[in-house]
């Protein structure tokens, strides 16, 4: 078997990734509570999920927490039940094509046999843009996303893959695994982008612990070490982030536009 949506294996059991949202239990997908209201097996990421997700699971599955689990650990776990006939789901935050290691998993799955399907979820930085009510694109001001990450103690950047060449481009910045290292970052944009470009960091979007800060390139570093974030924050960085008035309207919807009768 190869990695293709567990529907083309009609007969086989199956391994369902499912993106589990930004982690308040009511931001899933209809097809998520489904899979999990019939899943035998439950993998979950316990260090950003909320707990109330998993009351969407029926009373006997089983549920492992994977936050202290290596990949073929994780793995093990997802053999086992395919074979055994289980209907796994295996959770992962916000949406698995932002940094799930939903490659990893699937590759392993593949060379074991085992069949395989994708149902995304709201990623975290859309739950934190709904939360401050922006729009990452704004006409005349951003009109691309840079969804990107930090290296620290993490996987290598491929090259060319500079978070200032990144800010050049006038992009609206969304920085994941990157909150312990927004002094850092700060001072490294600050030349592109100008110590006034605003900045929100949302930290934990839609669940009960969710803590937003505004603030600048120039300031936000202070906001964010006093508050003492540590892990699950999103930062946004664009000027598409300040006053609504700013920016003009899109052509799409402009009366100067030639429609269709």
């Amino acid at each position: 078997m190869t990695g293709h949506p567990a529907g083309h294996h009609a007969g086989h059991p199956a391994v369902h990734f499912v993106g589990a949202g930004p982690g308040a239990a009511d931001l899933l997908t209809l097809r998520a509570a489904r899979l999990l209201a019939e899943a035998d097996l439950v993998l979950y990421p316990g260090t950003y999920l909320d707990p109330d997700v998993l009351a969407h699971c029926g009373p006997r599955a089983r549920l492992v927490d994977t936050q202290d689990l290596d990949l073929d650990a994780i793995t093990a776990h997802l053999v086992a039940g395919a074979r055994a006939g289980e209907a796994v789901v295996r959770l992962t935050s916000g949406d698995p094509s932002l940094y799930s290691a939903l490659h990893e998993q699937t590759r392993r799955l593949d060379a074991a046999g085992v069949a395989w399907d994708v149902t995304p979820g709201v990623p975290a930085y859309a739950a934190a843009t709904a939360l401050v009510g922006h729009e990452l694109t704004v006409p005349h001001v951003a009109q691309s996303v840079v969804l990107t990450r930090t290296r620290a103690r993490s996987t290598p950047m491929g090259e060319g893959e500079s978070l200032t060449a990144f800010a050049a481009t006038g992009a609206t910045l969304v920085l994941h695994l990157a909150i312990t290292r927004t002094r850092e970052l700060a001072a490294e944009l600050a030349p592109v982008v100008g110590e006034d470009c605003p900045v929100v960091v949302v930290h934990r979007a839609s669940q009960p612990e969710e803590l937003v800060l505004r603030g600048t390139v120039g300031s936000i570093a202070d906001q964010v070490e006093e508050a003492g974030l540590r892990q699950a924050a999103v930062v946004l960085v664009g000027r598409a982030l300040g006053d609504a008035r700013d920016g003009g309207e899109s052509f799409l919807y402009s009366p100067d536009r030639e429609r269709r009768r």
